[in-house]
């Protein structure tokens, strides 16, 4: 009896890792909401640039939500035990992670393009606020996509593949980032 229970207990305890996931996660949400909300008190000042985003944007939108889909479809071929489509899946992740980056980077050329200086001493405070906030982002999915490469390096080393931690807590990690990035282009078109 005792023994079922200790059973039962340890299999409702979540993953160590899983806690500090979730713990970066929510560093990660203040961190971004704090950028948000500044933004928001500083388009307030008579000097705040208005400009319309380039649709770059948007592509880029539609390329991490189709990053979303492989994602997980490798963990569910991961479940499956089909590794080999696994590490398609994960590689197309991967892929659509860089193609993400590049657009987003055209997305700043274009903005330049335009005259509106992102940094600099030509810069407004709300085009260096878009830098800030898009590159930021821009960084967490490049981590992610490190992450990407090493588990899918390590996924040709493994014996066995019967743990599905890196895989859960990977896509878990693209999944928020994917979700932060739907929050700041809603904010960033519409509300900001």
């Amino acid at each position: 009896m005792v023994t079922e229970l200790t059973s039962n207990t340890e299999k409702k305890r979540m993953h160590p890792y899983k806690v500090f996931l979730l713990g970066g996660i929510g560093s990660i949400v203040m961190m971004f909401a704090g950028l948000t909300s500044a933004h928001i008190v500083k388009k307030g000042q008579a000097n705040w640039l208005e400009f319309d985003l380039p649709t770059v944007f948007i592509a880029s939108t539609v390329v991490i939500l189709l990053s979303s889909f492989t994602i997980q479809m490798a963990l569910k071929k991961f479940k499956e035990n089909q590794m080999t489509t696994y590490r398609g899946f994960l590689t197309v992740t991967a892929i659509l992670g860089v193609v993400f980056m590049i657009l987003q980077v055209q997305g700043f050329w274009a903005l330049e393009a335009n005259s509106i200086a992102l940094i600099g001493p030509r810069s407004n405070s709300a085009a260096s606020f878009f830098f800030v906030i898009v590159g930021l982002h821009i960084l967490h999915v490049l981590g992610g996509i490190i992450a990407l490469i090493g588990v899918t390096f390590n996924s040709f080393k493994a014996k066995n593949n019967e743990n599905p931690i890196a895989i859960e807590l990977l896509s878990t990690y693209w999944h928020f980032v994917d979700i932060l990035w739907i929050y700041l282009i809603i904010f960033l078109y519409w509300l900001g």
